[in-house]
């Protein structure tokens, strides 16, 4: 993700701690989205400023939020606080400028919030459609993903349906059914053998999409979770072909229609999982196993991959479309509103 270059005033004494504080109050005032490049900029002389330089470990490849935010944050150098401050303040008040706002704007309390979170769902998705149509591409003979720390995917934001966007809900629904139609078109048609490396618990798209990986490996302490009909919605990924094709009706069912959560142990059983690994050796004996893999004759690889995948590319592609459809209609829909709300009010009493 580009970092946006400084072209914002700077000042030699460094803006003050009250100035600061004053723009991170007028940034609540802020009616437009920025763009996520200005957003970026915003969070990264946020942490300069309050942090100083970043000292901490890269993210990783896959984790594409936190590692464009890590990147931006890195970018500022040995820049100190006080100009970091400066280069925040003359930022926030250039956009609040070019909205005709005014510098005695009021806070809301949830811009900064929203600052923080930075790049929205959309986007981490285009950039995994990016990073497989490269893969796709380049001279790699397999393609690996796994998630960074605890967890493999903890599945989306639901904070997006409490963010309706000035065209409505159907515009937000429509755009994020197009963009996961693109997203799942990605997986059916990748070239090369997918693998997931399943490190930890794991929720929703991260799960169902797994039916579209030539292996899956995971860690004992791995959890398959599709909580579609608790919060109003329906499944996706193909997995409302793929799952009952390797479990079985039943078993698919518990999962996308009743929101069973598997234990590695079952999501093995059932077909879903190719091996399940001790937790304390699981990265040392699967990455051993995919270095091996990684020196077969990649075109052998690849083409017989593609003549798997050509008996049913077609069905996938039609069950996506129809998926995208409904989920489309579920988004719009007053159950899918109301269960996502009694999801945030179940969680905010424990």
């Amino acid at each position: 993700v580009p970092v946006l270059p400084d072209r914002f005033p700077l000042s030699c004494a460094g803006a003050t701690v009250e100035q600061f504080e004053e723009a991170k109050s007028r940034m609540s005032s802020l009616k437009q989205d920025p763009g996520n490049d200005v957003k970026l900029k915003i969070y990264a002389l946020f942490k300069q400023s309050t942090l100083g330089p970043c000292t901490t470990p890269r993210p990783g490849m896959l984790d594409f939020i936190n590692k464009a935010k890590w990147d931006a944050w890195k970018a500022l150098g040995e820049t100190p606080q006080e100009d970091a401050r400066q280069q925040y303040c003359d930022l926030i008040g250039s956009l609040v400028s070019a909205e005709g706002g005014s510098v005695a704007a009021k806070p809301s309390g949830s811009a900064s919030a929203q600052y923080e979170t930075l790049l929205s769902v959309l986007q981490m998705y285009d950039e995994i459609v990016t990073a497989l149509e490269q893969a796709g591409k380049d001279n790699s003979v397999l393609t690996v993903f796994t998630g960074a720390g605890d967890f493999y995917c903890s599945g989306n934001d639901l904070t997006n349906f409490t963010k309706i966007p000035d065209g409505g809900v159907e515009l937000m629904a429509k755009q994020a059914g197009e963009l996961l139609r693109k997203y799942v078109k990605a997986y059916i048609d990748f070239p090369k053998p997918l693998v997931a490396v399943v490190n930890g618990p794991a929720v929703g798209i991260s799960v169902t999409a797994l039916g579209l990986f030539d292996l899956v490996y995971a860690t004992e302490r791995a959890t398959f979770h599709t909580p579609f009909s608790q919060l109003g919605q329906s499944a996706e990924g193909c997995s409302s072909y793929t799952f009952p094709k390797i479990m079985g009706n039943a078993k698919a069912s518990e999962m996308l229609l009743f929101n069973k959560k598997l234990t590695a142990a079952q999501a093995c059983d059932f077909g879903l999982v190719t091996e399940v690994f001790p937790d304390s050796s699981f990265n040392s004996e699967v990455w051993t196993r995919l270095k091996s893999y990684a020196a077969l004759p990649p075109n052998s690889l690849a083409l017989s991959k593609q003549l798997i995948r050509s008996t049913e590319r077609e069905r996938l592609h039609a069950v996506n479309d129809a998926e995208v459809e409904l989920l489309v209609e579920r988004w719009t829909s007053d159950e899918c509103f109301t269960a996502i709300m009694n999801f945030f009010q179940s969680k905010a009493k424990l």
